[in-house]
């Protein structure tokens, strides 16, 4: 497991975030740089984190890991801390949705564990390892979930199970973390997580946005500009909240 990417010495703050090859992820990542932080992207995809990094620059770095994998989470947190000695931030937003075309009836108690061993056990254990660090500069921790914990939808009873265990887990580290760290959490409703050249090439039509409850659907960077908030200094009283962004849709949808 090697850090690749990036120019050596650079000084300032630095923010780890999972599943950062693409999406959501990758939007988070961009936005970060953009404000100045030094990044390090983890993802399964090897090739593609590699290339992506490469594309966001000199504070863009890339690292393999298996978040469910405890011995890789603690080698990837290593590999962080040797290479900037420090870590102000940490975004958990890898995630594994529920297989596709499974129903409930078809779901394996495999294929179950593994959407919970990502989507919450993996927070949980960057949580363990990056805590000493995080307290250390008074970092935060953002933790992705999803407006699904909360509405019902065919076939995505592991997907809601795990990201509604995860908003429980951050009300939980707030207060076991705090008030060093200071940890929230996420909850994108529907959002375009498309690549921006994939969204300009194929926008979506007024059809797709008026299918939206409340008219417009959301955007990657609806979700990072949140995020960046969230890690920045002017959110130093927050801590143990979750953030929806869904555009009124939860609401709009239960009271209409």
């Amino acid at each position: 497991m090697e850090i690749t990417g990036g120019v050596p010495g650079h000084n300032g703050r630095v923010a780890l975030v999972t599943g950062a090859a693409r999406g959501i992820g990758l939007g988070i990542a961009a936005w970060l740089i953009c404000e100045g932080w030094q990044v390090v992207l983890s993802d399964l995809d090897r090739q593609r984190g590699a290339k992506v990094a490469k594309a966001l620059g000199d504070n863009a770095w890339f690292i393999t890991m298996d978040v469910a994998d405890e011995a890789q989470v603690s080698a990837g947190v290593s590999q962080v801390l040797g290479q900037f000695g420090r870590l102000d931030a940490l975004v958990c937003n890898a995630a594994v949705a529920n297989p596709h075309n499974h129903s409930l009836e078809s779901l394996s108690l495999a294929q179950w564990n593994r959407v919970l061993a990502v989507n919450l056990n993996g927070p949980m254990l960057l949580a363990k390892h990056c805590a000493p660090y995080l307290r250390a500069h008074n970092g935060a921790i953002v933790n992705l979930t999803s407006t699904r914990a909360r509405q019902s939808e065919p076939d995505t009873e592991a997907y809601a199970a795990s990201k509604g265990g995860l908003v429980a887990l951050t009300h939980a580290l707030a207060i076991s973390l705090g008030p060093e760290i200071r940890v929230n959490a996420v909850s994108p409703g529907w959002i375009d997580a498309r690549d921006p050249s994939q969204r300009r090439a194929e926008p979506l039509s007024d059809t797709d946005h008026a299918q939206h409850p409340a008219g417009r659907v959301g955007t990657v960077e609806d979700v990072a500009a949140m995020v960046a908030w969230l890690l920045s200094r002017q959110s130093g009283f927050v801590t143990g909240q979750e953030f929806v962004v869904d555009g009124g849709m939860t609401r709009k949808m239960i009271y209409t």
